[in-house]
């Protein structure tokens, strides 16, 4: 789930708009990639390469349930991608063509598994974690030293939250993220698709909801890094974008950013090739490319996402490999959890009770 909606260019397209065979067309999530990789990719490869970019989950499945989208590489999340193949929208992969699919990460392969079984249809290209990101002095200021920043309890408890409300508390706008925190900390399973279990979320969310100051899943970027707002429940990448903001600003904001110790969710984007890709061979000569060590370690240092690539993480930044918040510790990791899509009559229940905590009536 990746969701980072960055200020750089919004599209970038490389080469002829025309398909051909010497074409790879690849459609990824807005600033995902260090751009000196795909200028990389044409020289090694000798194919264009033509790069276009979109901001959410919707928006590319929109385009993959219709058909014909005219990509040969896309990079679903692995719920939705579970849905599109499950609609025939991919094709398997060819292993023989992707000799560094060696280098793929076993911890991480095996719970992509759940999206995508045998990993047949896609490789992961980042992952990371949902949890509570923090403005360390306003929430001390107002819960004391021993505030519980690494815990559901600071934005799951009232009387914390209606401590916190004063200085800003954003939710993200996601109730597939939203309704399995509270499930967990309730202790209910998180992937329950149940409407009796996540029915029980209400009364937790209603009881908060006067708290909550907005429920969007990017403006807490900014808000967090300018000392707006104090507490966001929000991706992990998009809250670690926010605490190295303010560390730049030099503002005095000091954000941190914590899986619940509870356990926390688990969200991977995976790159996969549209069943009517008009060019699967270039499709996999750009897999193979992403797949290669040095290569995968660029893509991560640059957006500071975890990635499932087991050989690139010698080659990783310290900032990056050694951060616990990106690459959590094995404890943490056994800790986290992942959730599968909602049957469309439960979706119905899930998007009912959304709007009515969001209305707060």
């Amino acid at each position: 789930m990746r969701h980072l909606i960055m200020t750089t260019t919004a599209a970038l397209a490389l080469g002829a708009i025309t398909a051909s065979a010497e074409e790879v067309r690849v459609y990824n999530w807005s600033d995902y990639i260090d751009e000196a990789l795909l200028e990389k990719f044409e020289t090694e490869t000798g194919l264009d390469l033509i790069y276009d970019v979109f901001d959410s989950n919707e928006v590319l499945e929109t385009k993959m349930l219709a058909g014909g989208s005219g990509y040969d590489v896309v990079v679903p999340s692995g719920t939705f991608l579970q849905r599109q193949i499950t609609a025939g929208a991919f094709q398997k992969l060819d292993m023989d063509k992707l000799p560094n699919h060696a280098n793929m990460w076993d911890v991480v392969s095996s719970r992509t598994e759940q999206y995508d079984p045998d990993n047949a249809y896609s490789i992961n290209y980042m992952w990371g974690t949902t949890g509570i990101g923090a403005n360390v002095g306003k929430v001390k200021e107002l819960l004391g030293e021993d505030a519980p920043l690494d815990s559901l309890e600071l934005v799951l408890n009232p009387e914390n939250m209606q401590k916190l409300g004063d200085c800003g508390v954003h939710f993200l706008d996601a109730p597939a993220e939203m309704i399995p925190m509270v499930l967990k900390y309730i202790g209910e399973d998180p992937d329950s698709h149940d409407p009796e279990v996540i029915a029980k979320a209400e009364p937790i969310l209603m009881a908060i909801r006067p708290y909550i100051q907005k429920f969007h899943s990017s403006e807490y970027i900014n808000g967090l890094a300018n000392g707006d707002i104090c507490v966001a429940v929000g991706w992990s990448g998009d809250i670690l974008q926010a605490r190295d903001r303010a560390a730049e600003a030099d503002n005095g904001v000091e954000i941190v950013y914590n899986a619940a110790k509870e356990g926390a969710q688990m969200w991977f984007d995976q790159m996969a090739i549209p069943v009517d890709a008009p060019n699967p061979d270039g499709a996999h000569v750009f897999l193979n490319f992403i797949m290669d060590a040095q290569n995968m370690a660029a893509a991560s240092n640059y957006v500071y996402y975890a990635n499932g690539n087991k050989a690139s993480q010698e080659y990783l930044v310290e900032d990056v490999i050694g951060d616990p918040a990106i690459y959590p510790d094995a404890a943490t990791l056994d800790n986290l959890f992942t959730t599968t899509p909602y049957p469309a009559k439960v979706q119905r229940v899930v998007t009912r009770l959304w709007t009515k905590i969001k209305s707060g009536t």
